[in-house]
């Protein structure tokens, strides 16, 4: 059985990363289901601006309208450049950041033990070995 080299190490965390977000931004854009559905976590974007509020305790629901759109817009950007491989130090840099802040305001307004359960802490571990690995399989940083 051959071993996994880091190339291909860092190519499974560039796709693994990107979906992770991109099905997120699925869910807010009901692809997964309506509301209520099985697995389904706010199925519409009102159901997300609501979550996005409860982060932000202090957000009126025009700035968490605003916030979850910028967070989509992020979301959907570093997951593009990281399924590409397009700048894959920088977008995993800021999908690092992205999700750090977003664990971080699930500890601070819901629980501690809340960006555990949803595994948040290890997608910013992995994003930060993915900035570090340098050169990864398939990529566009390896053409340029």
């Amino acid at each position: 059985m051959k071993n996994i080299t880091i190339l291909e190490a860092g190519l499974i965390l560039r796709i693994v990363l990107a979906i992770t977000m991109l099905s997120a931004v699925a869910d807010r854009f009901g692809v997964w289901g309506a509301p209520g559905s099985h697995q389904v976590a706010w199925g519409n974007w009102d159901n997300f601006v609501s979550y996005t509020q409860t982060l932000n305790p202090y957000a009126n629901q025009a700035t968490a309208e605003i916030l979850g759109g910028i967070a989509t817009f992020f979301e959907v950007l570093l997951s593009l450049l990281l399924l590409f491989g397009f700048k894959t130090r920088l977008a995993a840099l800021g999908t690092a950041f992205l999700l750090f802040f977003f664990g971080f305001a699930m500890a601070v307004s819901i629980s501690v033990k809340a960006p555990f359960d949803y595994s948040v802490w290890t997608s910013v571990a992995a994003a930060l070995l993915l900035a570090n690995i340098g050169k990864t399989a398939f990529a566009v940083d390896n053409r340029i």
